[in-house]
């Protein structure tokens, strides 16, 4: 409501300006002075409108290649156009293309290069969130895990990693507690940060962006995605769904892992160690180096061994893959007993 109220004001003042200008020449001019002045109050908002998808970089750009314009065009005119010809007429239009062309190649050119400009200096510590379908906003969680700086370095995020102030504040709490486990884990959240904030390749921006009537932190960075559209960061599946529910796009690193995993097929052969019993009786449990379980038949009695097994079924799961196998050499007893019974050269 308060942006209707700028806009219409400015159109008010626009009008009555040109009114009096106009006033000053003829009544006449006054009537198009009052449309001239809303003319210009239009223009001014559709430039507005214009440059708000433009980066600043690439204002800053702008400028300084239409200043460098402007200063070009004066020295062209200082040396051929320093004589006043005899045709005033002439010399304006003259002196007012020559502006007018070098000021638009320097605008031009420098939108085109200000993607060259680097604001990464002026940019570590923004109260103003940039809005960027690519900004990625990091959770308290997701900084936790440790993760995230891995991925970071490998040159798969695109785009800007945000961290809100209020997550560092989260962090520093954790950080401070009398628990040591919790004391652990926000100092090495702190680390995590610190680490992705030295790789060269990554726009990290620690911004002011709060929401005082929102209490939760998962509230806030919903309301954060909303205002800059981002994506969120975490593995927290609790703020994955209500983000979800909202139209809020999250990237979750579990969900990333659980998709990077090795394809396993029914059939293959593996060599694990057992490392426990299952649940079911007889049953023994490995663990593959990503921390997919595997559970053996019968391996209850190889605990402590590191045995060949053979992959029967694999299941998906929300929380993960399990992996169901048997002992190789009780798949080899059984292929030999169906062999007896059933000879494959036997004739009928």
């Amino acid at each position: 409501m308060g942006s209707w109220v700028i806009r219409s004001l400015l159109f008010v003042i626009s009008g009555i300006s040109g009114y009096f200008l106009g006033a000053a020449i003829s009544p006449l001019a006054a009537i198009l002075g009052i449309l001239g002045g809303c003319l210009l109050a239009a223009m001014t908002l559709f430039l507005e409108s214009e440059l708000k998808g433009v980066p600043l970089k690439n204002l800053l750009g702008s400028f300084i290649g239409l200043i460098l314009g402007v200063i070009l065009a004066n020295l062209i005119s200082n040396v051929f156009l320093s004589n006043p010809l005899n045709h005033q007429d002439i010399t304006l239009p003259l002196l007012g293309g020559l502006y007018g062309v070098c000021g638009y190649i320097g605008l031009r050119i420098g939108l085109k290069k200000g993607d060259e400009i680097n604001l990464a200096g002026f940019q570590i510590f923004s109260k103003t969130p940039p809005r960027s379908e690519n900004a990625k906003i990091l959770d308290t969680s997701v900084i936790i895990d440790g993760r995230i700086a891995d991925i970071t370095e490998t040159g798969f995020v695109e785009g800007p990693v945000l961290i809100p102030q209020f997550v560092l504040s989260e962090l520093q709490h954790i950080a401070d507690s009398s628990d040591p486990v919790k004391r652990t884990r926000g100092k090495r959240g702190l680390e995590v940060l610190h680490h992705i904030q030295k790789q060269a390749d990554v726009d990290v921006k620690i911004i002011d962006t709060d929401y005082p009537s929102v209490r939760e932190v998962d509230a806030k960075l919903v309301e954060l995605a909303k205002e800059v559209r981002g994506k969120i960061v975490t593995n927290d599946s609790n703020l994955n769904k209500v983000a979800a529910l909202q139209g809020i796009s999250v990237l979750n690193i579990n969900e990333l892992a659980n998709s990077l995993k090795p394809v396993v097929l029914p059939g293959e052969e593996m060599n694990v160690k057992i490392l426990k019993e299952g649940k079911e009786m007889g049953q023994g449990v490995a663990y593959l180096d990503d921390g997919t379980m595997i559970v053996v038949d019968n391996g209850k009695r190889q605990i402590g061994r590191t045995v060949d097994v053979v992959v029967t079924s694999v299941l998906q799961t929300p929380a993960g893959r399990m992996i169901f196998a048997r002992l190789k050499e009780d798949s080899a007893r059984e292929s030999r007993s169906k062999e007896t019974y059933y000879p494959l050269d036997s004739e009928f």
